[in-house]
């Protein structure tokens, strides 16, 4: 604690001087908190395939309803404790291409490594889908029983009967039934049962009753599919059931036989155009949506492949699940195929003239693909450089008002949290699981905001804020992709001239800020040193630094406001300081905003501290023995406050500008940010010491303020305002024109007003630094009126009288001053106490203590009994009988205080809004403007010295017109 500062508890270092124990400080932290503060919590996010539509001509069509995807074996083996998920099937597979032969290959091919390799896992794509009981609850139940149709193996039998669980294979089916129709040991089987049961499938077929009856007339097959020996029937009979009117069962047939019957009924169904379900497997169909990888057809040479890593395993599972649940015929879809492939050759140069001959079915599958056109009625990105040919995609649409680009994954690195919702996948190394988010509105512009630590270039310029982004600029997402921005709704409302072309020659040059920008933009030395010496002597609100400067530029504004040095304006230390921060929140990365707001607040505080222990070590007290103590007077006082008044002033105009930036900073930042939380604390930190300036300077000014006043304050109640030939002064009257024994007082009250004045303090800091004084005084003055009655005659008519003009003086001066609502509020108890004393003898002695109590209801009953038990009545007379309290209160009477309590002062409540500086339009002041150009060349100085001494030179001129 400073040595000139009253410590809690103790006594006064100055005579009776009563200060208060402490200022009641009520910090707006809380405050702040009602601004809508939102902390970022955990979301589990679910994240499926990319939104993005179809490429192909014609949508497909809706599969049915009753049709749902499983993922078996990724339940089979979590041991069946994570259920079964499930998704529909058109929410999966949206769009549909062609690719060749090897487009979708098996399992583990190379081609189903390309297909799937930026492709959720199935369990994240079932987000939102009812559960359903897992296979282990399956298996567990009662074992059905299977028709098997023997289609003519033996006679006199149509079809046999098998017991079939969940569990059940289509091979294991094959082998039971075999042995039912007595063929397991048949001597064209082979050697063994293994070959008998190879030389037969199983057959899941389609059909209609030809009598159009269920159950009656002959069996009439329409579509056949052969089941794979790994596949479970019954679990095929109970989730995919046949449409009304069509019925299944399963047939046993010789393998050879059943292909072939396979492909005449899907040659069939495709030649009619009829739209019944097919079961051939689509082996040339591609998923063209945005938020995958398109597939090619792997050449012998194109080193196309699985993905390195344990993800090879785990793609080819979800691929052969899909191929499962995708293979549905659309309908004319050969005929379409037929149409596309003629549409290309007749684009292809030299089509005309050139001989076509026998061509690979992919090579037209593949330049299909290239023929695409863009959307009409949603914003795209158009690829210039991409990372993978075979995989990346040449147009990205979007579909959701926000777009979110970004690597993806199966889970974040964040406790194995859900993986972030992701519509683009791009599978460059350099790319986060959550890049940058593009939000385009029905209004244009659309807005872009890279993540944190995400290289993200917009027009060739690293961004680190969020932007406008406008048809026509360029993206740029880590050292590999490269797109432009197109919006067809704007209807060619973006600028003529795209922005990242070079300028045209003669062109005016930009902005100040240009200056620090790309020097590879076509303009000359000559031009780049004249808009450099335009930024250095230009009245722009604007202070430009780097990351390396920032601590040698906060340590200069802080050194110089501290050090009083220059005529800069009241509020210009605070401006520069805003400057500072404007910057770091608009054109450096998202984390440097908190850290700047550390470091300033912590040299402020610095700088408040050695200032209070100065003016500590200034007063009389603190001299040596022997030195005589000099009073303090109001001119002196303000002279010692004024640095600690101009601080509280820029300290409070700072923090209601951080509080807006810090706000607007948890507004534009990504919500699912991990270090958002941390960001803001660091703020709150940084908000919170600057709260403790603002309070220890005001401590620290009605401290001293209050002290002063302390040696005045006695002359109101001992001065005679009616002295021979003086006349009282009216409303508004001069300091001199006022009585010698207010003046003192007064002149306290004057200084303070001025000094706020001249500091430019907040009004409302400014009403509560008059509250507290004139809230002091009261209690001082009231405290002094009882102790003054208790030794010698004091209470008497005259005399009130004589206070009473001296405080209505006061009233009336501080009234012209601008504060007379805030005195009067605060004079009140003393004001009642005084007026009692002036109620004429005859007629305080009529008066009862009820009456008395009722028209002086700010005394307490210990204070007016204090008053009336030693109100002089005259020689030998004692107070009335009716002035006695009555027994309810004699309690009160007798164990009240009569004096006042300082430690009963209002809480002081910092200013909550918006910030007086003025950062928008010129700098007019010209002190300001010399310390804003002083600042911009002392950076210029830092940045040259760290260049070699043969590349160093000073700032430019700029050349007059």
């Amino acid at each position: 604690m400073l040595s000139g500062e009253r410590k809690e508890g103790g006594s006064p270092r100055f005579g009776k001087l009563h200060l208060p124990v402490g200022l009641w400080i009520n910090s707006p932290r809380k405050q702040l908190a009602k601004l809508g503060r939102r902390w970022p919590s955990a979301v589990s996010v679910k994240s499926s395939s990319s939104d993005t539509g179809s490429r192909s001509s014609e949508p497909l069509p809706p599969p049915p309803p009753h049709v749902e995807l499983r993922r078996v074996g990724a339940v089979k083996a979590a041991g069946g404790a994570s259920g079964s998920r499930a998704k529909r099937i058109s929410q999966l597979f949206r769009g549909s291409g062609t690719t060749g032969s090897g487009g979708a290959g098996a399992p583990g091919t190379p081609g189903a490594a390309q297909r799937w390799a930026s492709e959720k896992k199935l369990p994240e794509l079932a987000a939102g889908v009812a559960p359903e009981p897992p296979l282990a609850a399956r298996a567990t139940a009662p074992p059905g029983v299977l028709k098997i149709f023997g289609a003519g193996l033996a006679s006199g039998a149509n079809y046999k009967s098998v017991l079939a669980t969940a569990r059940s294979t289509a091979r294991e089916l094959v082998a039971e039934a075999l042995e039912r129709y007595g063929l397991a040991g048949s001597p064209g089987s082979g050697p063994g049962e293994s070959s008998c049961v190879d030389a037969f499938a199983l057959c899941d077929a389609l059909g209609r009753p030809a009598a159009g009856a269920m159950g009656s007339g002959e069996w009439r097959a329409e579509h056949l599919r052969v089941l794979g020996d790994s596949e479970r029937p019954l679990l095929v009979q109970e989730l995919w059931r046949a449409r009304p009117g069509w019925a299944r069962r399963f047939e046993l047939r010789g393998r050879e036989e059943a292909r072939r019957l396979e492909q005449e009924a899907f040659g069939a169904a495709d030649g009619d155009g009829t739209g019944a379900p097919s079961w051939r497997p689509q082996k040339n169909r591609s998923r063209a949506a945005s938020g995958g990888a398109a597939l090619a057809s792997p050449g012998p040479g194109s080193g196309s492949g699985p993905s390195a890593g344990s993800g090879g395993k785990e793609r080819s599972e979800n691929l052969s699940l899909r191929r499962s649940v995708s293979e549905l015929s659309l309908q004319g879809r050969r005929r379409r195929q037929q149409e596309r492939r003629q549409q290309a050759l007749s684009m292809a140069p030299g089509a005309a003239d050139a001989q076509i001959g026998p061509v690979d079915p992919g090579d037209f599958d593949q330049l299909t693909q290239c023929l695409i056109q863009a959307p009409s009625n949603r914003p795209y990105f158009l690829l210039l450089q991409g990372y993978q040919d075979a995989q990346d995609f040449v147009v990205y649409v979007m579909t959701r008002e926000q777009h979110v680009f970004g690597r993806g994954g199966n889970s974040s690195a964040r406790g194995g949290s859900p993986a972030p919702y992701v519509d683009t996948f791009l599978n460059a190394p350099d790319i986060l699981p959550r890049h940058c988010t593009v939000r385009a509105g029905p209004e244009p512009p659309a807005m872009v905001r890279p993540s944190r630590g995400a290289p993200v270039t917009h027009n060739g310029c690293l961004l680190l804020r969020e932007t406008e982004l406008h048809p026509g600029d360029l993206l740029g997402l880590g050292e590999h992709f490269l797109f432009m921005y197109k919006d067809p709704r704007a209807g060619g409302a973006g600028p003529a001239r795209p922005p990242w072309l070079p300028a045209r020659p003669g062109a005016t040059p930009p902005g100040p800020g240009w200056a620090f920008s790309c020097r590879l933009c076509g303009r000359g030395l000559q031009e780049r040193g004249e808009a450099l010496a335009a930024y250095l002597d230009g009245r722009e609100p604007v202070l430009r630094f780097r990351p390396r400067e920032e601590e040698a530029l906060l340590g200069e504004i802080v050194r110089a406001a501290a050090a009083g040095a220059g005529d800069l304006p009241p509020l210009g230390p605070a401006t520069l300081l805003a400057l500072c921060v404007q910057h770091s929140a608009r054109e450096l990365e998202l984390g440097h905003l908190p850290r700047l707001l550390g470091r300033l607040a912590r040299l402020i505080k610095e700088a408040v501290w050695e200032k209070i222990k100065e003016i500590g070590d200034r007063q009389p007290e603190n001299h040596p023995e022997g030195v005589p103590e000099v009073p303090l007077t109001p001119e002196a006082v303000s002279v010692e406050l004024r640095p600690l008044m101009l601080w509280m002033a820029n300290t409070t105009e700072l923090l209601s500008f951080v509080q807006e930036k810090v706000l607007e900073m948890e507004k534009e930042a990504d919500q699912e940010d991990p270090q958002l939380c941390n960001d803001l604390e660091l703020c709150d930190e940084a908000m919170a010491l600057l709260d403790e300036v603002i309070m220890c300077t005001f401590q620290q000014s009605v401290y001293y303020l209050t002290k002063t006043l302390y040696s005045t304050l006695p002359a109101l109640l001992d001065s005679n305002p009616f002295t021979a030939g003086a006349e009282l002064p009216g409303p508004g009257a001069e300091l001199g024109a006022m009585p010698p024994g207010l003046r003192p007082t007064l002149g306290v009250f004057q200084a303070a007003l001025e000094l706020t004045s001249q500091c430019e303090l907040h009004p409302d800091l400014v009403s509560q630094t008059f509250g507290y004084l004139f809230f002091f005084s009261n209690a001082s003055l009231l405290n002094s009126l009882m102790e003054r009655g208790q030794g010698r005659p004091f209470y008497q008519w005259s005399r009130a009288v004589q206070i009473r003009t001296n405080l209505d003086l006061v009233l009336d001066w501080l009234q012209g001053a601008g504060l007379g609502d805030i005195a009067t509020e605060f004079f009140r108890k003393l004001s009642i106490a005084v007026n009692l004393l002036c109620v004429p003898r005859t007629s305080l002695l009529k008066a009862s203590w009820s009456s008395l109590r009722t028209d002086h209801p700010t005394l307490t009953p210990a204070q007016l009994h204090h008053l009336l038990s030693h109100y002089q009545l005259g020689p030998g007379r004692g107070p009335p009988p009716a002035w006695d309290p009555p027994p309810a209160e004699r309690d009160a009477v007798d164990t009240g205080d009569i004096f006042e309590s300082f430690s009963s002062h209002p809480p002081l409540i910092l200013p909550l809004g918006s910030s007086r500086l003025s950062l928008t339009g010129p700098v007019t002041d010209d002190a300001l403007h010399r310390e804003l150009r002083r600042l911009r060349r002392l950076l210029w100085d830092l940045e040259q010295q760290e260049l070699p001494a043969n590349h160093r030179h000073g700032p430019p001129v700029a050349t007059p017109p």
